[in-house]
């Protein structure tokens, strides 16, 4: 497939700014690292819209679907699929780096830098497992929904629709409202997109201007491991999986390839969150599907995360001289199954969540994560794109475990295709020849 150079097309105004980004940061560091507030104010508008998309999104959905066994279904089957792929993603990692062993021959000590409010971040976000359950039920909707906190704002959507769903016809006023309302947000979206490539100049001006792409060298042989890893778990897992179930990797990342670059741009999944629900309806996943595995996702399905933080961990023991037996191995991999579930979409989680992994696993020194304060922001950018891809693989799959996958469009999508602008030309195109084979093979 070409793509055409049009500056009209919001990923070649992204991929631009990207470059024009990189290269402002690099001449002028100062100036480049003040740029981070354009991608600060882009992401604060994003996430303003974020609560009551997914709200509105779950509650039409489920109280059009009017099956509450097939809720628990869903999220049954989106849990378990999560586990299962997230488990598989920090094994991986575990393999690489020993395979790879990138810490090895660099000297901890000799780190610098200030990690205080990292370990701090997690000190106050370490929980048990049953404050981790309570803290899903919101004290009250209100300060949920102002929060932006998904996982409660998700379990009062749920409990909402399945009330709309007990009440029947009578119901039928109050989905037809929201479902106005759920478009008209998404008119907000796509009213923010267009600053997008402001935002995308920003965070890379300031990553390059605070950072330096010198800092690239020195941990190469991390920065390689990482990204090669996540390209090979994308192309190899999730490619397999994908082809299971009746669809190309390759076909449904071109599909997505403007919130790629956006997440590029931004180093935050979140940024791509609204576009990405709405770009799955069009595939052809039901609303309650897209509803229901996308915001769980950000919590649970979190890929990138997941081998970041086991090769993350490792490379800090080994620079530090830990030599980790395979029961520690083991143990560690325990650690961060917990652990890693409690990253979110928001740049610079992977490495608070890895200082409360650490500070769990007293044998690994927490002070080593110095050592990857230059190229963290780097890394993040390959995990957030690797957690949108695998939430994105997530859906469709589940979609067609429960035969909500319609090929061409739900009535629903049919609906806000007429409504929202629809995407550009390409990405229509691909969104075709994307389907027709999934159909075939369904």
């Amino acid at each position: 497939m070409k793509l055409k150079f049009n500056l009209k097309n919001l990923t070649v105004q992204v991929v631009c700014a990207i470059i024009i980004g990189i290269l402002f940061g690099h001449y002028f560091p100062e100036l480049g690292e003040k740029m981070k507030v354009l991608a600060d104010g882009f992401i604060k508008l994003i996430k303003m819209v974020i609560a009551p998309i997914v709200f509105f999104t779950v509650v039409n959905g489920i109280a059009n679907m009017g099956d509450m066994k097939k809720v628990g279904r869903i999220g049954g089957k989106a849990l378990l699929y999560f586990e299962i792929v997230t488990t598989l993603a920090l094994a991986i990692g575990l393999i690489v780096v020993n395979l790879v062993k990138p810490g090895a021959g660099i000297d901890a000590s000799k780190a610098s830098g200030d990690i205080t409010k990292y370990t701090d971040a997690a000190a106050q976000s370490s929980h048990s497992m049953v404050d981790f359950i309570l803290g899903i039920i919101p004290d009250n909707v209100i300060s949920a929904m102002a929060g932006g906190d998904l996982l409660p704002i998700l379990l009062f959507a749920i409990l909402f629709g399945l009330s709309l769903t007990a009440m029947g016809q009578s119901a039928k006023p109050v989905t037809q409202l929201f479902d106005k309302l759920s478009h008209g947000f998404f008119g907000i979206v796509n009213m923010i997109m267009k600053l997008s490539p402001l935002a995308a100049f920003g965070a890379m001006s300031y990553t390059i201007g605070k950072f330096g792409i010198g800092s690239l060298t020195s941990l190469g042989k991390l920065m390689g491991s990482v990204y090669i890893t996540m390209a090979l778990f994308i192309i190899l897992v999730l490619g397999s999986i994908a082809r299971f179930y009746g669809f190309s990797i390759f076909s449904f990342i071109r599909y997505i390839k403007d919130e790629i670059f956006l997440v590029l741009g931004t180093s935050s999944s979140e940024s791509a969150l609204p576009r990405m629900m709405d770009k799955l309806e069009k595939y052809g996943c039901s609303k309650p599907v897209v509803g229901l595995v996308v915001p769980t996702g950000y919590s649970f399905n979190l890929d990138g995360t997941a081998i970041y933080l086991s090769m993350a961990a490792m490379f800090v023991a080994q620079a530090s001289g830990v030599e980790m037996s395979l029961w520690q191995q083991l143990t560690l991999l325990g650690v961060l199954m917990l652990t890693s579930k409690g990253a979110a979409g928001v740049t610079g989680s992977g490495f608070i969540t890895l200082a409360a992994t650490l500070a769990a696993f007293p044998s690994i020194p927490v002070a080593g994560m110095a050592l990857l304060l230059g190229v963290d922001r780097f890394m993040s950018e390959a995990r957030a794109i690797t957690n949108l891809i695998g939430n994105g693989v997530a859906t469709v799959v589940v979609a067609k475990m429960e035969n909500e996958f319609h090929p061409g469009g739900t009535p629903d999508a049919a609906v806000a295709a007429k409504a929202e602008p629809t995407p550009s030309a390409a990405s229509t195109s691909l969104a075709g020849s994307l389907v027709k084979p999934a159909a075939e093979q369904s």
